[in-house]
């Protein structure tokens, strides 16, 4: 449950034009060379980001979204069509599903929530993958999920502090 014993701050409203940019930026890095990286272990930052959306602001970013960003990581990839897409479908419907049970609990309570959602659209990416002929990449194919998993504390903090309102100084 959420913390009681500080008070809480409203936010102001997201824009829709900065939801665009996180998502752009996340497309970037997707397509950033990981190869060099040990065990070639990348997380999907456009699944995290897509589910931190659909979570946070259900109304704004859902399906269509998800859909969109699924194909430019297919065409990116040079993937299977769709593959992304699907994973991507799915992840947000489970973040604009469980929005207001993930909302509830602490943010280290939402990485138990957060990890098993970006597992579940890998498992998705993965099984297309294998119904296409493709090869089985490994079981570190997964640890991408744990590490975005780990990413969502400090990502959550990025992503509200154009949200914080700047103090009145007229205001004490």
């Amino acid at each position: 449950m959420q913390n009681e014993s500080r008070p809480q701050t409203i936010l102001l409203p997201v824009k829709p034009l900065f939801i665009a940019f996180t998502l752009v930026a996340a497309l970037l890095a997707n397509l950033l060379p990981w190869s060099g990286w040990p065990l070639a272990i990348k997380p999907d930052f456009v699944a995290l980001i897509v589910l931190h959306w659909c979570i946070l602001q259900p109304r704004r970013a859902g399906f269509t979204v998800a859909m969109l960003f699924g194909l430019a990581m297919d065409v990116a990839d040079g993937s299977l069509l769709g593959q992304h897409a699907l994973a991507y479908s799915m992840l947000a419907f489970a973040g604009i599903v469980l929005h207001r049970r993930v909302l509830s609990f602490t943010m280290k309570d939402q990485i138990l929530h957060v990890i098993p959602l970006l597992l579940a659209n890998d498992v998705i990416v993965l099984v297309v993958r294998k119904l296409a002929g493709g090869e089985f990449p490994g079981i570190t194919y997964f640890c991408g999920s744990i590490i975005a998993g780990a990413l969502w504390m400090p990502l959550c903090y990025l992503l509200k502090l154009p949200q914080i309102p700047t103090p009145d100084p007229d205001h004490v």
